[in-house]
């Protein structure tokens, strides 16, 4: 019989969101490429008498593991190479510096600037950014093998290991992959089709559905803007993306209409996706589609029937297709338009100099205090202070708790296998859990990676368990550093961060109610306003919970902020199903109705911006019954109704 926990021994809610593992599915194939690229060095290394050497190389690969998180070839090439290039350059510069005291302690310091300010450009210069200075402070803390260049290349290679590992498949699978981004988009949004009449699992759907959308968007761009031309297959993937878009539009009108689809309408969407992932260019059969009788059923069934032509046609014409998220610019644009908003970016700067102020603090405090393996302290720093991966405090409090549970297993591995050859079977074991784990939190990844980086740092300096507590201790040295002189120091409040993101949102909001009736608005131009408020939304859903895992009071603000970042995302609902009424024969509002409500949502903005605190508003919003505004009208009303409490 299960017993509930007395009052006082209740976790607080914002403990217990950090230690919920994230549900995320087994890639085994991702397992396979670690166990094989991080064993094999090792094994080398042994049959060539040089352990070291191989230690090296897996460190190397373990990096490229960690960077291993792109599903298409493509990406691949970017996620793991240019990564690995910046760690080369890092390890270089690390072993120059090694021993020279405090020309060191600059030497990291300065790099842990750079490297802060290129972190905020993207994903895989943030990626970058982490390896400079990992592999720096890595250089600067042991005395490493071999001639300056070694080291480099060593863990150069052990990644470029993994990429050569991930792009086996690439002649026999090219395509797959951005095909299968494709078909996922069109099978969530069969899933928000059969969840239209479900108010609950409607709303979880449809975040998830503007995720799939997103990743299917970035990938596809992505080549865009790597390869200009178009492509036959990638203006396909490209044009049926851009299919479904009709599809979602509805999805609203349908929910709010409060009367399931038929399950044929659904089922359908399932089999175009079938077919996509495939690569199907035939005749496709649907399932009988029931005749529509609503305005919101000949809505989904107009939008359905155009979406599986442009699936079933084998030929679409380029200068036909719009990128729903805008024309990505070439490389080298982005490229140079990036490095000028780094220079010119309080953003980048603030970053850089928090990362630089805690490296630097901990560079100079084991350099006055004789600390054994030092280098773990500005690692620890490291891993830890990336707001763009995660709250900075959830992370110093997942990497405690996972540093102790992986030292645990670090203890047995050292205790109980003999160095040598044992050292091979146990990193084929331990290995392929990195990226099993990594996807259901920090904490797992690092109870995972810390007996990894132990096993190898045993080969490098043979100390075997009396590396366990150094470690402990240097891992707290690190988490305290981070949270005192990166986290609590700066008094960036989360309205700052958070606030501002949300009366934007609310600001494009009434820029779209604007647009949404617009005769004057092309289709094209108005299907981009919507992605890329959805795409606002999203980011700013995520924002929102990466802060509920923050002790109070900001997680305590920001719940009580949350009802109202739903609420915007039900006025960008309504606002589509009402455009989508009117599209299938509703009578369209009056100017009169569309400037009430767009005045009470740029009032709105100006509220979230200057408040600290949400306050309820009255707002006295009428119009014509039976208007299509008026599902719009009552999300507005209730969110400008939302109070948080004092």
């Amino acid at each position: 019989m299960s017993r509930e926990f007395p009052i006082g021994l209740t976790p607080p809610d914002w403990l217990v969101r950090n230690l919920q593992p994230h549900p995320a599915p087994l890639n085994r194939s991702a397992m396979a490429r670690a166990a094989l690229a991080m064993s094999l060095p090792l094994a080398i290394g042994l049959a060539a008498g040089q352990p070291t050497y191989g230690a090296l190389a897996s460190m190397g690969a373990l990096s490229g593991v960690i960077s291993d998180t792109a599903d298409a070839y493509r990406m691949r090439i970017l996620n793991i190479a240019v990564p690995q290039l910046f760690g080369a350059v890092g390890v270089t510069v690390g072993s120059l510096v090694y021993g020279h005291g405090w020309y060191a302690v600059a030497a990291v310091t300065g790099i842990a600037l750079l490297s802060g300010m290129i972190s905020t450009i993207g994903a895989v210069s943030s990626v970058s950014g982490l390896l400079l200075l990992l592999n720096t402070v890595i250089g600067a803390g042991l005395p490493l093998p071999g001639p300056w260049w070694l080291p480099a290349a060593l863990m150069a290679g052990g990644g470029l290991l993994v990429l050569a590992l991930a792009l086996l498949a690439w002649p026999l699978r090219a395509g797959v992959p951005e095909r299968e981004s494709v078909g996922a988009a069109y099978r969530k949004v069969a899933d928000l089709l059969a969840a239209c009449a479900d108010p609950d699992r409607y709303t979880t759907i449809r975040v998830e559905v503007t995720q799939s959308l997103n990743q299917a968007y970035d990938l596809i761009l992505a080549h865009r803007a790597r390869h200009h031309g178009r492509g036959r297959e990638l203006t396909r993937l490209l044009a049926q993306l851009n299919a479904i878009t009709p599809v979602v539009e509805a999805a609203p009108a349908v929910h709010l209409a409060g009367r399931p689809l038929p399950p044929e309408v659904p089922e359908a969407v399932r089999h175009l996706a079938e077919a996509i992932e495939t690569g199907y260019t035939g005749p496709i059969a649907l399932p009988h589609l029931p005749t529509p009788t609503t305005e919101t059923a000949r809505a989904v069934d107009h939008a359905l029937r155009h979406t599986a032509e442009v699936v079933t046609t084998p030929d679409v014409d380029p200068r036909g297709i719009d990128d729903r998220l805008g024309r990505p610019a070439t490389l080298s644009i982005r490229t140079a338009r990036a490095a000028r908003n780094v220079v010119l970016s309080a953003n980048s700067w603030r970053y850089g100099l928090r990362l630089a102020l805690c490296i630097g603090i901990a560079q100079a405090l084991v350099s006055l205090i004789p600390v054994p393996r030092s280098y773990w302290v500005a690692l620890t720093i490291t891993f830890v202070l990336k707001p763009d991966f995660g709250s900075v405090f959830s992370r110093a409090l997942l990497r405690a708790l996972g540093t102790v549970a992986g030292l645990v297993i670090a203890a047995a591995v050292l205790a109980e296998v003999p160095p040598g050859w044992w050292d091979v079977p146990v990193m084929l074991v331990l290995a392929p859990l990195i990226p099993a784990l990594t996807p259901r939190g920090y904490g797992y990844q690092t109870a995972v990676i810390t007996p990894v980086i132990l096993l190898l740092s045993n080969i490098l300096n043979h100390k075997g368990t009396a590396l366990l507590l150094p470690r402990l201790l240097d891992s707290l040295m690190g988490c305290a550093i981070a949270l005192i002189a990166g986290y609590l120091l700066w008094p960036e409040s989360w309205h700052t961060r958070v606030g501002d993101r949300l009366a934007d949102a609310v600001a494009n909001t009434a820029v779209y109610v604007d647009a949404a009736f617009g005769a004057e608005t092309d289709p094209a131009a108005r299907a981009r306003m919507r992605r890329r408020l959805y795409r606002d939304l999203s980011t700013i859903r995520t924002e929102f919970q990466r802060a509920l895992t923050e002790p109070p009071p900001t997680g305590r603000r920001a719940a009580a902020w949350w009802p109202l970042v739903v609420a915007v995302e039900r006025i960008v609902d309504a606002t589509t199903a009402a455009r989508v009424r009117v599209k299938h024969g509703a009578r369209p509002p009056s100017t009169g109705e569309i400037s009430q409500v767009v005045l009470q949502l740029r009032e709105l903005s100006d509220g979230v911006r200057e408040a600290e605190t949400l306050v309820a508003v009255r707002t006295d919003l009428t119009g014509p019954p039976g208007s299509v505004l008026e599902p719009l009208r009552q999300e507005v009303a209730a969110a400008r109704a939302i109070a948080s409490p004092h």
